[in-house]
């Protein structure tokens, strides 16, 4: 990351007020982009949100550096200015002066933070003098890890937490696949199994070749491979139960399904909407929870992104595993087995099910497999094959279900569960 142009202070109150935004509520760094980046410039809005990124992606290892300095907490303004103080100088290629100057500048200007300058100034120089020493398991919040270990051992969990701290390039799903070469170079992006293109692009993406065209749309490689395990034909019939924000509907549509896309939110299926325009593609958009959806029909294929935690979105989305809990883990996991039930009503005799979270956590994922299929006797399991729709070998459990870790693809990928029944014929 570069510094920001001029004095950079407007660029660091954007990335503050991002951080704020996300760390009040999941999603919440998108939402507020358009307010706290408004004035700045191109580089200096870069600047900012990857200031703020990188805030997001250390926080564990922040947190627990100033924590070792502090002996007791300041208010909270002045903790998120010692934050992306030690971000840039920690984290970024900022010069050391230039990070403690523009941090001691923005406590300055405010007279809540303008008697901490004395602490701050010396937090962040005492801190540059001895550098503390960083480890990747701070980068993960410690109930989390100690949640990873238990489910996928040592070696696993280290390997989760150190890929918190990675940016994630922007991996593309492809209306045609016969565009791919065209377009892989184009994108400067390579091609990853199962047909996602991974870009090294930067930037406004609709700026991007082959966006305007509707060609491709922005989808994690590992949010991609559910579509493909339907394996639906032309003229089948799918249902997407929770379509929002529409990638998965949009693959479907692209294999030629007759798609019909539901999801209890009005608002997010505008965006869904505005894709399927721009790819030129079909399905039928409904805004209805899935639970209570009175349509009686049944559908070839069914795909179940299930409302989780998002704790596998961590590359894109840091703050997740600051911001879930236990309880909610929970609760969520109740949601997704009624969702499930409600689903496999409407499967038809010899249609496919698949159920996915982008979770890490097992209660989301593997726990609903036994319980799924005791209730539903006329449906099984069918097992995914090691690479089939792009999944990494090592994603694939004994049972033929998907654990997908972030580490199982070179470059990364989300975390995922995914798991494909089949309702019989009779």
């Amino acid at each position: 990351m570069t510094a920001a142009s001029d004095d950079g202070l407007a660029a660091r109150r954007g990335a503050l007020t991002l951080i704020e935004g996300a760390m009040a509520r999941r999603g919440g760094l998108d939402e507020t982009m358009g307010g706290a980046l408004a004035g700045l410039e191109g580089r200096d809005r870069a600047f900012a949100r990857n200031l703020a990124m990188t805030t997001l992606r250390h926080w564990g290892q922040i947190e627990r550096v100033l924590a070792s300095r502090l002996a007791s907490p300041p208010p909270a303004p002045v903790m998120a200015l010692m934050r992306i103080g030690l971000a840039q100088a920690l984290f970024t290629d900022v010069a050391d002066h230039a990070a403690v100057a523009t941090t001691l500048d923005l406590a300055q200007a405010e007279q809540p933070t303008r008697p901490f300058k004395g602490l701050i100034n010396a937090v962040l120089r005492g801190l540059l003098r001895e550098p503390p020493v960083l480890r990747d398991e701070d980068l993960a919040p410690d109930w989390l890890l100690a949640r990873w270990r238990a489910a996928f051992g040592a070696a696993d969990a280290a390997a989760i937490a150190g890929a918190i701290a990675d940016e994630a390039l922007t991996d593309l799903s492809l209306k045609d696949s016969a565009d791919a070469a065209a377009l892989a170079q184009t994108l400067e992006a390579g091609a990853l199994p199962g047909g996602t293109l991974r870009s090294q692009l930067r930037g406004d993406i609709t700026l991007w070749p082959g966006y305007p065209e509707g060609q491709w749309w922005v989808q994690d490689a590992a949010a991609a491979i559910p579509a493909r395990l339907l394996n639906i034909k032309p003229g089948q019939t799918a249902l997407d139960l929770c379509a929002a924000p529409g990638g998965k509907t949009l693959q479907l549509a692209a294999m030629g399904g007759t798609v019909t896309a539901l999801d209890r939110s009005a608002s997010r299926l505008r965006r869904l909407r505005e894709n399927l325009a721009r790819t030129q593609l079909h399905a039928e958009v409904i805004a209805e929870p899935a639970e209570t959806w009175a349509d009686e029909r049944t559908f070839d294929a069914l795909l179940l992104d299930a409302p989780c935690s998002a704790t596998g979105t961590f590359r894109r989305q840091p703050e997740v595993l600051w911001l879930v809990r236990p309880p909610e883990i929970a609760k969520l996991a109740m949601v997704q087995a009624r969702m499930l039930h409600a689903a496999a009503r409407r499967a038809a005799p010899g249609g496919r099910l698949v159920y996915c979270v982008c979770s890490l956590e097992p209660e989301e994922g593997e726990a609903h497999v036994e319980n799924f299929l005791k209730y539903h006797p006329d449906f099984q399991l069918e097992p995914v094959s090691p690479s089939e729709g792009g999944a990494p070998a090592a994603s694939v459990r004994p049972d033929g279900s998907l654990r997908i870790l972030p580490h199982h693809m070179e470059g990364g990928m989300d975390g995922f569960f995914v798991v494909r029944f089949k309702r019989s014929q009779g």
